[in-house]
Parts: structure tokens; sequence; C-alpha cells
């Protein structure tokens, strides 16, 4: 798995919790959300639009940029910058469903009708079963496809009301376009 992959799954299981606010197996759909990421520019490629930084974590994001956010042709590698980006993310239960790893869906999602609203740049979907809920440090465990336990914690205690081991949830997370670039000192 490469660390794109890596980062965007971190993203996907940041935003799954963020997601899973309402009762276990119910359906659920987030709104979208503004994500701020702050990192060194790595790469800028001003014929895609392209932008790569490297966070603190080490982990390398590419966004793009559109053509309203002129400052991406200003910027050089290693100026350090903060980008917010729009992300989506649905949760659906999917009560019996098998486990899956993480799978690329972009493709597919730039032909719908909804991806003409904004730039998809990725989509990745995975069914998950939660493994447990601990209230009182907002922590979450669960597994997917790949057998491999994964833990979060949740910045709102409100996102685990109802959510409970043995819930299986199909995330499906979707990142579109830059919607702010900042040079930052």
């Amino acid at each position: 798995m490469s660390r794109t992959q890596l980062s965007a799954l971190a993203a996907l299981s940041s935003v799954l919790l963020a997601a899973a606010s309402a009762g276990a197996q119910e359906p659920v759909a987030s709104a979208r959300a503004v994500v701020e990421r702050t990192g060194r520019v790595e790469r800028v490629d001003t014929f895609s639009r392209g932008l790569t930084i490297k966070t603190a974590d080490g982990l390398a994001h590419v966004v793009y940029v559109g053509p309203e956010l002129v400052v991406l042709r200003e910027l050089k590698t290693g100026d350090n910058v903060l980008v917010r980006i729009v992300e989506s993310v649905i949760v659906e239960a999917r009560p019996g469903a098998r486990t899956t790893a993480v799978m690329d869906t972009t493709a597919a999602a730039k032909k719908t009708p909804e991806a003409a609203q904004g730039d998809v740049l990725q989509q990745l979907k995975a069914v998950v079963t939660i493994e447990s809920v601990d209230l009182p440090t907002q922590m979450v465990v669960y597994k997917g496809g790949d057998n491999r336990r994964v833990q979060r914690q949740v910045r709102d205690p409100r996102l685990l009301d109802g959510l409970k081991a043995g819930d299986v949830i199909e995330i499906t997370y979707t990142r579109e376009r830059a919607i702010a670039l900042q040079r930052q000192p």
C-alpha cells in the first residue's frame, strides 16, 4: 500500500468516526466538511494543477488546486502551506456484509452527475466491522478486510452514540478540490 493510500486510509478512518453519529446499523450520510492540512510542498505540477505536500506526520497528500487559486504558480518545493480541502463521507449499514480492503472507486465517482459539482480527486470505499467502542476515552476499534485492527480517537463524543461492537458499516470517503491555499511562514 502506498503512502498516499495509507494517508487516505487514515483520513478515511477519521472521517468514518465523524459520520458514525446515528444509531447502530442505521444508514448515515454526513455533510461535506472542510479539512485543513498544513505541510511542506514536495511537488508542484502546474499542468495538472496537482500539489503534493508532506505533513508533520510524514504522510504525502496530493491535492487538486483549481485555477481560481493562483498562488499555486508561486509555490516552490520546500514552501510551507495551509490547504483547505472539501471532504465528504457516507456511512451505510451493511449487516452481514463481508469486510473489504480499501477499494479505490475514483474512476466511477468521476463519472457520476454529482461529480460535476466539484472535482473528485479521490474516492475510497471499505466495509469494516466495529470491534469496540470506549466512551470514556472516545476510542473506537474496527477491522477491515485485510484483518488489520485500526484504533481511532473521536473528537466529539456524540459521534459514538449508538455505535456498538459487531456493527458492519460501509464507508465511502470522497476528497475533492482545494478551496483555499496559503503560503505559511
